[in-house]
């Protein structure tokens, strides 16, 4: 009779221990399935291009995916094709081209344009990071189409390839990874999220919403009509980049909320049908490590210049040689080229 009182302590504890097994075996079971899951998004969006390699300044063609690089070279003076995933491993400088695409905005189905675009360059060095805004209607040279136009044509005549080929002639320097979004995908990641807030910096109106300046709480919809609006905004296409920026944010703050998880399965989906990339489950890993992550706590914004003008009767933003050379300087020292 006396051992009754431990026999009943020891089956307390198993009967303890058997539920805390229980709670961590479905708690390892649903991490590998959010493991699992964001895995299959990772390959379902992972997308290469062949662009120039501008890392060995050499003119020739280069794979921008997560593979081992050709060991062979193709001429005695040509350098095997650099490997994106091999600078993210031996945590250097890179740089990211962020491609806001409007191929299906407004119901648009054929190939679109580049609604916005940003080059990133992620130093974990000086554990920096600055975002460069390109004006959509920046005069550059289109390469691989044998003329000059409008930057964020270069999509539209030949897709990411010729975006990535363009933007690295225009500031001469290699652009390592790249991530292009629908800018319909905007409201589909935001309504799969919930809704989001942002300060906005003027007062419009857009498709019927007000927005006013401060908080702004927005679903899909109001967040697409947010980000889209440039006409209104003094700041012109500046503005507007700004304001996309602002639902970035908003979107990754909402992300970091533990309610967020639950619905992880309707954010993957929204990620999958609206975002391309080269990146890889081994790169989004490798990121974690060599202060990339501290240097994303550090940014810096930094905005292309030039001068609105008229020419054959179009409107481009023209780019002083004074301003490229302020611009190119500046990127080739984050990516520690110079």
């Amino acid at each position: 009779m006396e051992n009754q009182p431990d026999q009943k302590n020891r089956r307390g504890l198993k009967i303890v221990f058997g539920l805390l097994f229980v709670i961590v075996l479905g708690v390892s079971v649903y991490v590998y399935s959010v493991y699992h899951n964001v895995n299959n998004t990772a390959e379902a969006i992972y997308t290469p291009v062949e662009t120039e390699d501008y890392r060995n300044f050499s003119g020739t063609t280069a794979t921008l995916d997560s593979t081992a690089a050709s060991d062979a070279a193709a001429t005695s003076n040509t350098e095997a094709a650099t490997n994106p995933s091999e600078l993210v491993e031996q945590g250097q400088s890179i740089s990211i081209l962020l491609l806001g695409i409007d191929t299906r905005d407004l119901g648009r189905t054929e190939q679109g344009r580049s609604d916005s675009m940003i080059v990133a360059t992620i130093n974990p060095n000086t554990e920096k990071t600055t975002l460069l805004s390109i004006p959509r209607d920046t005069y550059a040279e289109i390469v691989g189409y044998g003329t000059w136009d409008k930057i964020n044509h270069a999509y539209a005549f030949g897709g990411t390839t010729m975006s990535i080929n363009s933007v690295q002639n225009l500031l001469n320097i290699p652009i390592d990874f790249y991530v292009s979004v629908n800018m319909e995908g905007i409201k589909e990641v935001v309504d799969a999220v919930g809704e989001v807030e942002v300060d906005s910096p003027i007062a419009f109106n857009q498709n019927g919403y007000d927005f006013v300046v401060g908080t702004n709480h927005l679903d899909g919809e109001a967040a697409l009509s947010f980000s889209r609006m440039r006409y209104e905004d003094p700041a012109g296409d500046t503005g507007r980049q700004g304001r996309q920026r602002l639902v970035i944010e908003a979107v990754l703050r909402k992300l970091a909320t533990p309610e967020t998880l639950m619905n992880y399965q309707a954010i993957l989906t929204s990620l999958s049908a609206n975002v391309q990339t080269n990146f890889q489950m081994t790169d989004y890993l490798s990121l974690r490590s060599n202060d990339y992550l501290a240097a994303a706590n550090n940014i810096q914004q930094e905005q292309l210049g030039g001068a609105g003008g008229m020419m054959d009767g179009i409107y481009y933003n023209f780019v002083d040689d004074a301003e490229l050379a302020r611009v190119q300087a500046l990127m080739q020292g984050e990516l520690e080229l110079n």
